[in-house]
């Protein structure tokens, strides 16, 4: 399998996380992430409750790290995550810590290029540091403030083929994305996607969205995994 589909669970709830994690893995999803807001409400608790229901599944832990790298990695890693995000904004040292923790502990470490002045020189800079993973993504703030005056809501589509093209890391597109984009993501080129707000989870409220979920989440895994033609190239999941 070449393309990879990711449920952010930024569910505030978290028998609500675990009952939508488990509707993720039966549709086919790949990795489970604990979402910013599920670690705010529950922090390693959270990470340690889907350890302990989802056992032999990566789990992302979205903690969006810009200090302290090296510590969060460790803690993190011991609670259950397989996976982990530092922003591409923080700072050089604390990326290498996170890095030299991800060796230490096993852990793939999946680097955020949110509000990076430039995409693909960020892009560069974190493969240059030995990122396992780039995220092009755009965020919640950013999304919600420039559509609420008036201005075309921000794509993570913007630029994602020259990310692409820049690195041989793996690249994940995030930020608000349709249905129909998030099936389309893997023709840019990016093997990573994410499935979060609005489609999975409620953009106001933090709890899954209504819906036939599976169904949906079933339907983008069906498309995404059908495409064979991104070969890895730095690694597997």
């Amino acid at each position: 399998m070449c393309t990879i589909v990711q449920i952010s669970l930024d569910c505030i709830d978290l028998k609500e996380a675990l009952a939508t994690a488990d509707i993720a893995i039966k549709a086919g999803v790949d990795l489970l992430e604990a979402g910013t807001f599920l670690l705010l409400a529950e922090g390693l608790h959270g990470v340690r409750a889907l350890r302990k229901e989802f056992p032999g599944n990566p789990i992302v832990a979205e903690l969006k790290k810009i200090d302290g790298g090296y510590l969060e990695v460790e803690v993190m890693e011991r609670a259950g995550a397989t996976h982990e995000v530092v922003m591409a904004r923080a700072h050089a040292e604390t990326i290498k810590c996170v890095f030299r923790a991800g060796k230490d502990f096993g852990v793939r470490v999946m680097c955020d290029n949110l509000a990076y002045e430039d995409m693909v020189v960020g892009a560069r800079r974190v493969e240059d540091l030995g990122c396992d993973f780039v995220i092009r993504h755009v965020g919640y703030d950013e999304r919600r403030g420039l559509a609420a005056v008036g201005y075309r809501m921000p794509s993570p589509f913007v630029r994602l083929l020259e990310v692409v093209a820049a690195v041989e890391t793996p690249v994940q597109a995030a930020g608000g994305l349709s249905m129909d984009e998030t099936i389309r993501t893997p023709s840019y080129g990016a093997s990573l996607v994410v499935v979060g707000a609005p489609l999975a989870v409620d953009s106001n409220s933090f709890k899954t969205a209504g819906g036939d979920i599976e169904t949906l989440l079933r339907t983008i895994c069906e498309r995404v995994h059908s495409y064979k033609d991104i070969p890895w190239r730095k690694g597997a999941l």
